[in-house]
């Protein structure tokens, strides 16, 4: 019974390190390739709602970043998420 009780304990204590780990206050800053990278483009999206996203990928070091942006009121664009995606290959030599 103790040790179920300490693993439940453990289980809790890791899922809740994860979580705060995950959630993350301050926003993201641009990378090379990123839209964003050096200032808003120069262009602005006028025939997009605002709100709407758009998805951005581009090579980054060893694999592919993808970026998600958001339209915002003044038609500049937020970046709101970024996933770096390893590049896989299953080559045979």
């Amino acid at each position: 019974m103790k040790t179920m009780i300490l693993s439940a304990a453990v289980c809790i204590g890791i899922s809740m390190a994860l979580t705060s780990c995950s959630t993350s206050a301050e926003p993201l800053e641009p990378i090379p390739g990123s839209i964003t990278y050096g200032g808003q483009p120069s262009t602005k999206l006028t025939k997009s709602p605002v709100g709407s996203t758009i998805k951005h990928r581009f090579p980054y070091r060893t694999g592919t970043a993808e970026e998600t942006y958001v339209i915002q009121p003044d038609r500049s664009l937020k970046l709101i998420r970024r996933d770096i995606l390893p590049d896989i290959s299953f080559s045979r030599n």
